[in-house]
């Protein structure tokens, strides 16, 4: 296999009559860090959910690891935008990261050893491990995100989707939070939407900016006129600290 782990190739999706995804063009390798910014409704989810075969383009084509995106899937972790569960759910944490490997043994099937060292090792990754037994309902929402992630690492993936990972974060778990992904990057490519333009410059390697057409040239740097196309309106950003990776000049 090779270092190229997605290829999105001149890939148009249409709902209806109305296009959400225009000619995207793009190119994941191994070891890649993607921040993908831009405005709600400009299709960071649709491409997502394009890359995992769960979306199948209008036009154009598209590879995971050599092979089609539902084939590839075992190999791609994905922690959606919202995971909806009633709070009261009696599932704990351990439940939880278990449902990960179903894909593998199937719904009904007993979990073996493997899986089990898995999970441990993914809660450990995360440092969640002293939570197991933890009702899934009382963790806060920085909690509820990694748990969700060590879920989607017991796969063992090449590829980690994050799909507004700190929507539901406050502000001082996100530092955190963006320090795991960090060390996950060592192991997996990771492809991360979010709407946070500040933290994606300081910690992702390449940013992108997708507002039915993708802006991306496989760098961590972008325009202001290329943000101003995509946002549809002039964007301003303040810089706090060092680096600050998204404009040229501030």
């Amino acid at each position: 296999m090779s270092d190229e782990l997605v290829r999105v190739k001149n890939v148009w999706v249409h709902y209806g009559d109305v296009p959400v995804l225009e000619d995207i063009n793009l190119s994941v390798q191994q070891g890649d860090f993607l921040g993908i910014i831009g405005p709600n409704g400009g299709g960071k989810t649709t491409l997502l959910r394009v890359i995992l075969g769960l979306i199948k383009p209008s036009r154009g084509k598209v590879s995971v690891m050599d092979t089609s995106p539902r084939k590839a899937r075992r190999f791609v972790g994905y922690v959606p935008q919202y995971s909806l569960f009633h709070r009261e759910f009696p599932a704990s944490v351990w439940d939880v990261v278990l449902m990960g490997r179903c894909g593998y043994r199937g719904v009904f099937q007993r979990y073996t050893d493997q899986d089990r060292r898995l999970a441990l090792q993914a809660l450990e990754t995360v440092e969640m491990s002293g939570f197991q037994d933890r009702q899934i309902g009382k963790l806060s929402g920085g909690e509820l995100q990694r748990v969700f992630i060590a879920r989607a690492l017991v796969l063992e993936p090449k590829l980690l989707l994050l799909d507004e990972p700190t929507a539901s974060v406050d502000t001082a778990m996100q530092t955190e939070f963006y320090q795991i992904l960090d060390r996950l990057r060592q192991n997996m490519a990771i492809v991360l939407v979010s709407h946070d333009i500040g933290a994606v410059s300081v910690y992702v390697d390449k940013i992108a900016c997708l507002n039915r057409r993708l802006f991306y040239h496989d760098s961590k740097e972008i325009s202001p006129e290329e943000l101003e196309a995509a946002y549809g309106c002039p964007v301003d950003l303040i810089a706090h600290g060092v680096p600050h990776r998204v404009l040229r000049r501030h």
